[in-house]
């Protein structure tokens, strides 16, 4: 897949080629490709290459200049996180604030919260974590229970919140809390910044699958932040929440597509080596496989071509994140099934390799963002017009 904006962006496309070929070097060429966004390993290591990414003025290429980025456009950051996929660059560090909290406040923040955190986050001196999910909670966000009570210029916070990502490393969370005791559902809702080390919150690591602790559960216990640190107006966290779930589901996906047709291509291979190709049973789950990370590539262009004039992503944004969830999941399951035995078998101190790693990381992927049960539901009812589920 080659990405041909015309020569306004191939000057920008070769300075980024050209530094990654100068940096992406040493321990970070041996770290190519590790990390993802429920994948923890080699932390100090990401942390140490986002640094040379800030130091490069490579982190937010779409920013304002005047908070610390490039001030480029969408298509220089289309092309970045291309370019950078295909590099196979390690997993960044502070994606959560970068695609996620850094958007949401040039959206909806406050200018003196753009210029107080967007800096730091570009100089990777505050890493931020998400605090959505509940136990009670986790893709119904408007289930929130966590309780935000203003005290003089200061929110009191009480609840939990699970499946922070990065959690454990978080200097800031941003949270979702039900600041009217009365209200139902989204309403009365409000998105607080919340310094993490703090009294009052409690962090927990919980580990996955493949051994990390990538994930963590927070508990709030009287946690305090300032009366100005409410992005958007209270009451309208929903709003908050949503925009930002819009730009998570709008941009993750471009850079796990060649992650993808990279184990697509490694599945052909280690199938060759096994002979599996001489089965025409086995041949036409492969080239299925094969093709549903082409069907991936033709959605994201055609997402990208509406993103770049100026359209609305159409009905193919919506389902994307359900197509690529689930077929990622049946490569996994042919990738160990091919491997025989040796899918079976780890190294030392549980250590996985890259195939056994992606595999068991690809079952949460129907979970997190929106579990497939709920993407279903939105495609049915707003996509297709079906009646809504009843609600007891």
């Amino acid at each position: 897949m080659e990405l041909d904006f015309g020569p306004a962006v191939h000057e920008f496309r070769q300075e980024l080629r050209d530094w990654l070929a100068d940096h992406l070097v040493g321990e970070f060429a041996e770290h190519r490709g590790v990390g993802g966004p429920t994948d923890g390993a080699a932390w100090e290591v990401r942390l140490a290459w986002d640094r040379e990414l800030s130091a490069g003025n490579w982190l937010g290429v779409g920013w304002p200049r005047e908070y610390g980025g490039r001030g480029l456009g969408l298509v220089e950051e289309i092309v970045f996180e291309y370019e950078y996929a295909r590099a196979d660059a390690p997993y960044r560090a502070t994606g959560n604030a970068l695609d996620l909290l850094g958007p949401m406040l040039l959206k909806a923040g406050s200018e003196a919260q753009r210029k107080r955190f967007l800096p730091s986050i570009l100089a990777v001196e505050e890493l931020w974590g998400q605090g959505f999910s509940e136990p009670g909670a986790g893709s119904d966000l408007a289930s929130v229970r966590t309780r935000a009570t203003l005290d003089g210029d200061q929110w009191v916070i009480d609840g939990q919140k699970v499946w922070t990502s990065f959690g454990l490393h978080a200097d800031w969370l941003y949270v979702l809390t039900r600041t009217d005791p009365d209200s139902h559902r989204h309403r009365g809702l409000t998105m607080l910044l919340v310094p993490a080390r703090q009294p009052g919150v409690e962090i927990r690591p919980i580990r996955n699958l493949a051994g990390q602790d990538e994930f963590a559960e927070v508990f709030l216990s009287g946690a305090r932040t300032g009366a100005d640190l409410v992005v958007g107006e209270v009451g309208e966290g929903w709003r908050t929440a949503m925009a930002t779930l819009g730009i998570e589901r709008g941009t993750t996906l471009l850079p796990q597509q060649l992650g993808f047709e990279r184990e697509a291509e490694a599945l052909v291979e280690l199938a060759r080596r096994r002979g599996a190709l001489d089965d025409p049973m086995l041949r036409g789950r492969i080239v299925d496989a094969w093709i549903s990370v082409r069907i991936m590539r033709t959605t994201n262009l055609r997402t990208i071509g509406e993103l770049t004039t100026g359209r609305a992503p159409g009905a193919q944004a919506t389902t994307a994140k359900l197509y690529a969830s689930t077929r990622h999941q049946h490569l996994g399951h042919l990738a160990m099934e091919l491997a025989g035995p040796a899918a079976q078998i780890v190294g030392e101190d549980y250590g996985l390799d890259r195939r056994q790693r992606s595999f068991l990381l690809s079952l949460a992927e129907t979970i997190y963002g929106g579990s497939s049960e709920i993407q279903r539901n939105i495609i049915g009812e707003q996509l297709l017009g079906l009646p809504k589920d009843p609600r007891p």
